[in-house]
């Protein structure tokens, strides 16, 4: 079936479309277009929506919005948004009335003229899409990228010739309900995810194996051997089943033999590349390039493969370089949003790293993840719902020992009327900054600068000063500044009005169990700060050496 042929087949019918999102908005205007009756619905509100509510209405769409927004469903077609769960109660109740549930992705299946070639897992799937289709590019070929990366391509499928390839990254909620696979499937590996979502990890591996249980005779789907679920998926399709390893060497597939990336198959094996050869870094890389390069065998020729693996540095979010400050190096790896992921990336690294972590819970387990952070991290600064279940995870580890790594814990930053609060230096990064001291600088503007009696050897931590500030003095962590942890004192900036107040309610105070001095900090002398003696208060005191070691 064509794109036209699809949409002469709907243009009487009424449709339904789930989620004004990336993926859903490129179509509604496509059935709009085409006389179409489209019902537009999306959980936003129209003021959420802003003029796109107006401009969908324009050109002939109903719109249901807000909370109710899948009360009522009974088109004839329904497409769902990807991450909707098809047994939501309204649309069963839609299903059993009759209405076919369908989504973008599975239209374009049926629509595209081209091979179409899609990757899956849990972990890797933009950098292997991204270095297929780049492979195929540079062999000379029209590919046309989709999916979870690129853009929707069903409203391209009228343009598209059988010569071209699509290359699709999908994932476990756009394959959930699909009844198509491509002609060549990949599946990188598989681990606990995205079970906020799936009912269990079952259902999850079942949404996967959509990729490759509606394969015909002679497509062919790529399963990584080292990982136990994805090797069972391969023995369950022994007909198409092509493998990649690092750990071992299968019969048929990509695999590495010391510094050399084999491929092996019916003509014999030959090495396609070495890992010298790769640009990027980490073990997992390899792994990528192992799974691209038994997707394209036949389709690239090896020194294309070689060439384009020497100049390419990678994708936005995946250990990307961002900028060199001051001699420390600042990766973004955002996307690492599962354990397997973030161990990847800490693997990439010969020396140990500083580690920002947390964020949205996702409902998987960090057990395995601890003892990576152990072995590879120097200083953890952990934010957001998981920040618990990652410093749990990381102080069961085996291995830990207390300081080792260094955790600090962080709330979010709220802007004030001159920089954000997190601009004022390190505040929470235990150290992180050793070149440019508080004690360096003079207090910014509107700020006072405070002395507390107790640091790194007393077990102090970033959280420990703010929670102390904000409960025993009740003031806002907002008015709280950038905080520079020693080993025996530290230093806490505090909006200049409330200083005498938060001296005030930590005299007789206890922190980490010990009572503590706390004053305005002494003016900086040409010998630099000068650590109380508690004994002989009025002893002449030898200046502060240099014993803020440099982590950066």
């Amino acid at each position: 079936m064509t794109l036209r042929e699809y949409l002469d087949a709907v243009r009487h019918k009424t449709v339904a479309v789930v989620g004004i999102g990336v993926s859903n908005e490129p179509l509604i205007r496509l059935l709009l277009q085409e006389g179409v009756a489209v019902t537009a619905c999306d959980k936003r509100t129209r003021e959420q929506l802003g003029k796109l509510a107006g401009e969908l209405e324009a050109r002939g769409a109903r719109l249901q919005l807000g909370p109710d927004y899948l009360e009522g469903l009974d088109q004839d077609i329904i497409f769902r948004t990807p991450g909707l769960r098809p047994d939501v109660p309204q649309l069963a109740k839609a299903v059993a009335g009759g209405s076919e549930l369908t989504s973008e992705m599975e239209v374009f299946f049926r629509v595209c003229p081209c091979p179409i070639i899609a990757v899956t897992g849990s972990d890797g799937k933009t950098t292997t899409t991204t270095i297929i289709a780049e492979l195929l590019k540079k062999a000379g070929n029209t590919v046309h990228v989709g999916g979870n990366i690129g853009h929707p391509l069903l409203c391209e499928a009228g343009d598209m010739r059988p010569t071209d390839y699509a290359v699709l990254e999908l994932s476990s909620f756009q394959l959930m309900t699909m009844p198509y696979s491509p002609h060549i499937a990949v599946v990188t590996n598989l681990a606990p995810n995205h079970l906020d979502v799936h009912k269990d990890m079952a259902e999850y591996v079942a949404a996967k194996e959509n990729i490759f249980r509606h394969q015909k005779p002679g497509d062919k789907a790529i399963f990584n051997f080292d990982n136990d679920i994805t090797r069972q998926q391969g023995e369950s399709v022994p007909d198409r089943a092509v493998y990649f390893s690092r750990q071992s060497e299968p019969e048929k597939g990509v695999f590495l033999r010391g510094d050399a990336i084999v491929c092996r198959g019916g003509a014999g094996e030959r090495t396609v590349m070495t890992t010298a050869d790769i640009k990027l870094p980490g073990v997992h890389n390899v792994e990528n390039y192992m799974a691209a390069v038994a997707a394209v065998d036949g389709l690239v020729p090896d020194e294309t493969i070689r060439d384009f693996a020497r100049e390419f540095g990678g994708v936005e979010h995946r250990i990307e370089l961002v900028r060199t400050y001051k001699g420390v190096r600042y990766y973004n790896d955002s996307i690492a949003s599962s354990p397997s992921r973030t161990t990847a990336g800490l693997r990439s690294f010969p020396e140990k790293v500083i580690l920002i972590a947390g964020g949205y819970d996702k409902h998987i387990p960090f057990d395995a993840l601890g003892g990576e952070i152990v072995e590879h991290v120097k200083l953890l600064v952990l934010c957001g719902a998981t920040a618990q279940k990652i410093r749990s995870a990381v102080e069961q580890a085996p291995e830990y020992r207390p300081g080792h790594p260094e955790i600090a814990e962080v709330t979010p930053f709220e802007k004030k009327g001159r920089r954000e609060r997190g601009d004022r230096g390190e505040r929470g990064f235990e150290g992180a900054s050793r070149r440019e001291r508080l004690s360096d600088r003079k207090p910014e503007e509107g700020m006072t600068r405070l002395f507390i009696g107790a640091g790194r050897e007393a077990g102090l931590r970033p959280s420990d000063i703010v929670g102390a500030i904000a409960n025993e003095a009740g003031i806002a962590s907002r008015r709280i500044g950038a905080i520079d942890i020693s080993d025996r004192f530290c230093l806490v900036e505090v909006d200049a009005p409330v200083a005498q107040a938060v001296i005030a309610a930590l005299k007789g105070t206890t922190i980490k169990g010990r009572t503590v001095t706390v004053r305005k900090d002494q003016p900086k002398r040409a010998s630099g700060y000068r650590e109380p003696n508690p004994r002989h208060k009025r002893e002449k005191r030898e200046p502060l050496k240099s014993r803020f070691d440099d982590i950066g």
